[in-house]
């Protein structure tokens, strides 16, 4: 499985790839912004051959000690191959040895639930979510690491829009 660091020439490709992986949601904006310089971010990309078939960016927040996972996805006709596992799996071990100290995930509790992430009750989001989403709101702390105290989770300019904590 071949996944690494995207590059700056990929991003149209990468950007591209997020109608068809998410047909309900525009990500692209916040996609381009992220992978276009906006933010400190890992940007991993699972490809075969040239193409890229599966993504994901790990957004670093502000003071270097935590990151927000999102947006994860594969097309369709790649998914249930181990390839999300396998991208996220190479972020946390990338920010692990970066010395981050908690990761942060607005998601499926079942599928994050897997690698270690848990309901997070101390560091709110930047917005107000829904209250059904509330325990889609995950952290994993690394195990010898101290959780980062209580807060709000301050991320960078493309993630400072509501509607993309309350849908």
């Amino acid at each position: 499985m071949t996944i690494r660091e995207t590059r700056a020439d990929e991003a149209a490709a990468i950007v591209a790839l997020y109608p068809l992986m998410f047909p309900d949601e525009d990500l692209r904006p916040l996609v381009s912004a992220l992978i276009g310089g906006g933010a400190d971010v890992v940007s991993l990309a699972h490809f075969e051959g040239d193409t890229p078939v599966g993504h994901v960016i790990f957004t670093l927040g502000e003071g270097g000690d935590a990151a927000l996972l999102g947006p994860l996805g594969v097309l369709p006709d790649h998914q249930r191959k181990g390839i999300g596992t396998a991208l996220i799996e190479a972020g946390l071990a990338r920010l692990r040895a970066a010395n981050l100290r908690q990761v942060f995930v607005l998601g499926d509790p079942g599928y994050y639930g897997r690698f270690g992430f848990s309901e997070e009750k101390r560091i709110a989001t930047p917005y107000p979510i829904p209250a059904q989403w509330r325990s889609a709101w995950q952290s994993l702390v690394f195990a010898e690491k101290e959780a980062i105290e209580a807060t709000t989770l301050h991320v960078p300019g493309p993630w400072m829009d509501a509607a993309l904590w309350n849908g």
